[in-house]
């Protein structure tokens, strides 16, 4: 008997599923697609934990993606998480449908676990810095008067001869 009620269990885990919605999809229509995978979601039975939605953001790297006979390369993307709670086979079934989705640019489901796992922002320590001087632009002087009497161009051109000629 007891091994029966085994049997019947489901087990769950839980899964993130990460993605990237082409950018060509506009801004009201992404929380379409997004409702599409919720839906799949909902359709296996899964329940939600969390959730981060969609932002347009510059790829690391351009990725490509056939449309029709045509590979495009893409630099932008949406990118949005869900976090939730499935049944083991949920993950092949989730990760199926984000790769048929003509809207999903690429996609990764993985397990992962319940808590928060995403990185608190710390601030920097920042290191005091002593100043010893401040540095100030240093007041114009007018060009001095010399005491040399002016010199001629005559001479200038002598000087130039001289200097040319060794």
């Amino acid at each position: 008997m007891a091994a029966e009620s085994t049997e019947n269990e489901v087990i769950t885990r839980i899964y993130e599923a990460g993605y990237h919605i082409v950018p060509t999809v506009k801004e009201e229509d992404v929380d379409k697609v997004v409702s599409s995978i919720r839906s799949e979601i909902e359709k296996l039975g899964g329940s939600f934990i969390a959730e981060g939605a969609p932002t347009l953001m510059k790829l690391a790297y351009s990725v490509d993606k056939r449309e029709g006979e045509k590979h495009i390369a893409y630099d932008r993307g949406y990118f949005g998480w869900l976090k939730f709670e499935a049944a083991a086979e949920a993950a092949k079934i989730m990760t199926d449908a984000l790769n048929a989705n003509p809207s999903i640019l690429r996609s990764i489901v993985f397990r992962t676990v319940r808590e928060d796992t995403r990185a608190k922002f710390k601030a920097p320590q920042l290191r005091e810095v002593k100043r010893s001087d401040v540095i100030r632009s240093a007041p114009r002087k007018a060009p001095e008067a010399s005491d040399a009497p002016p010199v001629s161009e005559a001479d200038l051109d002598k000087a130039l001869e001289t200097l040319t000629a060794e």
